[in-house]
């Protein structure tokens, strides 16, 4: 049974992985690491894991396959680091940094180390965003994130929130970019609202993040030829067609963490990493969804 490393136990890794590792106790050998030994503790008792450690050292001498990176993205570089200089696969939390040059740098490294570095962009795997993709001949897509009234600072906007409109947005479009048109609305050293407007031969994309929207609302929607679709909220699917309209929810049994698309990535990554397949979120396409959202900091 192969061992799978976990460090960092915080808020995502409880949410959004424990559940889905805990399900897979059959088939990987799990190895949680934190600081924290009395979180540590409590988890692994929660969900039945037997293997706990304090130290990324102490993780690394099991010589796990892969490892999960769930800590601060101040600490991304050096984690990684270490974990691809020993020789052992890397899932991390977007972003993977918030300097492009590290990004790029750390996806060299995994290439050069013949590993496989992997960014966690859940929503390309919900479902529904899948259905998106399928539609032929897009002209336009639009990704939204709206909050009700949350401000943060820019910075950190960008890349914990907004990453995820734009990461689905590329995600969307089947052509390479030959524009792009940014703005950004602030108010003391806070982010309102963000916009990236981006072009291809035949498609019109618009990403939107509002911080003081009035409303909590994730959307997608595209625009083909023949036919219109929109997600809301990854859980619901509105079809349009000439005289038609489709509303499609996930089924009431399905797991919130598949219908978010966190179940379906994971299993794709330890898939990889176990058939040396591809991975399943690309090099190219994550340096790309980081390098969209610098550009956007830039402006500034």
């Amino acid at each position: 049974m192969e061992k799978i490393g976990v460090i960092g136990l915080g808020n995502i890794a409880q949410k959004a992985y424990l559940p889905v590792m805990a399900s897979l106790q059959d088939k990987y050998e799990w190895h949680l690491t934190t600081r924290n030994v009395e979180k540590g503790q409590k988890l692994a008792a929660k969900y039945g894991f037997t293997h706990l450690h304090q130290t990324l050292d102490q993780l690394i001498a099991e010589k796990p396959l892969a490892v999960f990176v769930h800590t601060p993205t101040s600490t991304h570089e050096n984690v990684i680091k270490q974990l691809l200089n020993a020789g052992i696969n890397v899932y991390v939390d977007k972003p993977v940094s918030e300097d492009l040059q590290v990004v790029e740098e750390l996806y060299k490294l995994a290439d050069t180390n013949n590993l496989m570095l992997t960014c966690g962009f859940n929503r390309r795997f919900a479902p529904f965003n899948q259905e998106l993709k399928k539609i032929a001949d897009k002209r336009l897509i639009m990704s939204e994130k709206i909050r009700e009234n949350s401000p943060q600072p820019v910075k950190f906007a960008i890349f914990d929130l907004m990453i995820h409109s734009v990461d689905t947005a590329l995600y969307l479009m089947d052509e390479p970019i030959q524009k792009v048109a940014n703005h950004l609305v602030t108010k003391d050293d806070n982010l309102e609202q963000g916009y990236v407007t981006l072009s291809s031969e035949h498609e019109q994309v618009q990403i939107t993040t509002s911080l003081v929207g009035g409303i909590n609302l994730e959307k997608s929607t595209v625009q083909g030829s023949t036919e219109r679709a929109e997600v809301t909220n990854l859980n619901l699917l509105n079809k349009y067609q000439t005289g038609v309209t489709q509303q499609v929810s996930r089924p009431d049994w399905e797991r919130n963490l598949i219908t978010r698309g966190f179940e379906p990535l994971i299993v794709k990554f330890l898939t990889a990493v176990t058939t040396d397949g591809p991975n399943p979120v690309s090099p190219e396409s994550a340096i790309l969804s980081h390098k969209v959202c610098t550009d956007l900091l830039n402006t500034l």
